[in-house]
């Protein structure tokens, strides 16, 4: 099963969490991360690299961030990297997350990320996507071989 770490700004990730457990019950492997005003992004990195290794049963893990661009979604992109089958969602919402609930057990984390951008389009968007829009810079000269 893929593991959850929804992370937003103030507590909103929390009452995320909170109405999805109301309706379906205890949500395994599924942790929230709140980001709030005047705390530090190393503290915040703590707190998802934490809540990353509570969630990762080896299946993958998927951050739900609420911005593109953000803090919450900045840490979770540079963890991501050091972490296979982890993918970065920017965008969720209530219902997005409700509907995608059931697929964390049958999809791979690619699949995963595919289906909840194309269902949340345009206003969900994950870093892979994002990466594809702007390829990785390459200089000039390491194109060339002396």
């Amino acid at each position: 099963m893929l593991g959850w770490v929804i992370t937003c700004h103030d507590d909103r990730a929390q009452e995320l969490q909170d109405r999805l457990e109301e309706k379906h019950g205890p949500l395994a492997q599924c942790r929230a991360v709140n980001f709030w005003r005047g705390l530090s992004t190393n503290m915040l990195s703590r707190m998802m690299c934490e809540a990353l290794h509570q969630a990762d049963s080896g299946d993958g893990v998927i951050f739900l961030t609420d911005t593109s661009g953000a803090a919450p979604y900045r840490v979770a992109s540079l963890m991501s990297h050091k972490h296979s089958g982890c993918e970065v969602i920017a965008g969720v919402t209530y219902s997005l997350l409700e509907e995608m609930l059931a697929a964390r057990e049958s999809m791979s984390s690619a699949a995963f990320r595919d289906t909840i951008v194309s269902l949340g389009a345009p206003d969900v968007t994950s870093l892979w996507h994002q990466q594809q829009k702007n390829p990785p810079f390459v200089l000039k000269h390491d194109l060339y071989a002396y």
